[in-house]
């Protein structure tokens, strides 16, 4: 049986698992962030594997015979590992990749490479700013003064931030219930990176149809072909 490890942590990684078992033998990596992660088919191990020699020893180890990288835009340093690692060991790898959200007409974007730029441009577009950005990211906008966030978390947890409320959820959410969020708080700014997918699509569309700004941080670079963009297409590839 071919035994398949999934670089996951995402809904497309979720599907991809749910398409190939168990007529394929499927590992999926989560980075452990989450304490209390969907369920999925197949073994599951979280934490990191020691960089791209602790990757490729991984591999060996476990007998991998493909690997699909299925992890977030944003994650490109595990990305480039899993690139590395495969290609030292021989073993074929396929990027699954998220598509991007399309910008329509009606949009206000301001689109900036990092964290650092978002931050600095922020005080120019509003005061009350929706901050989707992953618990990780939101140290960034710590030092702005005269600012006040809204931010979306997993989980409860203290934040080091200007005057600030955390609400809690988990995608996909609705239009509706965004248009709400957003207006109830009176935000006037989202801050976001430019994740893509469906899941959490609705905040752009809020946005747009309250005509508010959304300072969007662009993905890094994508990983080395081959790439798909949907799971079925990455299923194919895996039993193929």
């Amino acid at each position: 049986m071919t035994r398949l490890l999934i670089l996951g942590g995402t809904a497309e990684a979720a599907a991809l698992a749910g398409l190939v078992a168990p007529a394929i033998d499927v590992i999926t990596s989560l980075a452990g962030r989450t304490a209390a992660p969907a369920r999925l088919p197949g073994r599951v191990r979280a934490g990191g594997f020691g960089g791209a020699d602790g990757l490729a020893e991984f591999l060996r180890a476990e007998a991998i015979d493909r690997v699909v990288d299925a992890t977030h835009p944003f994650a490109a340093r595990i990305s480039a590992h899993a690139e590395a690692a495969c290609t030292a060991s021989g073993i074929p790898r396929l990027a699954l990749v998220r598509p991007p959200w399309p910008r329509l007409a009606a949009d206000r974007w301001v689109e900036v490479d990092n964290m650092a730029a978002a931050a600095e441009c922020l005080e120019g577009l509003g005061r009350r700013a929706f901050l989707a950005v992953g618990r990780q990211e939101v140290g960034a906008f710590a030092a702005i003064p005269g600012m006040w966030f809204l931010v979306r978390l997993l989980a409860p947890e203290m934040l080091q931030l200007p005057p600030h409320r955390v609400v809690l959820g988990r995608g996909p959410f609705g239009v509706e219930d965004e248009t709400r969020l957003l207006s109830e708080h009176r935000i006037d700014v989202v801050v976001t990176k430019a994740s893509g997918g469906e899941a959490t699509y609705a905040k752009i569309a809020a946005a747009r149809e309250l005509g508010l700004p959304v300072l969007m941080i662009r993905r890094p670079p994508p990983p080395a072909p081959p790439i798909v963009t949907g799971a079925a297409a990455a299923a194919a590839w895996v039993v193929g």
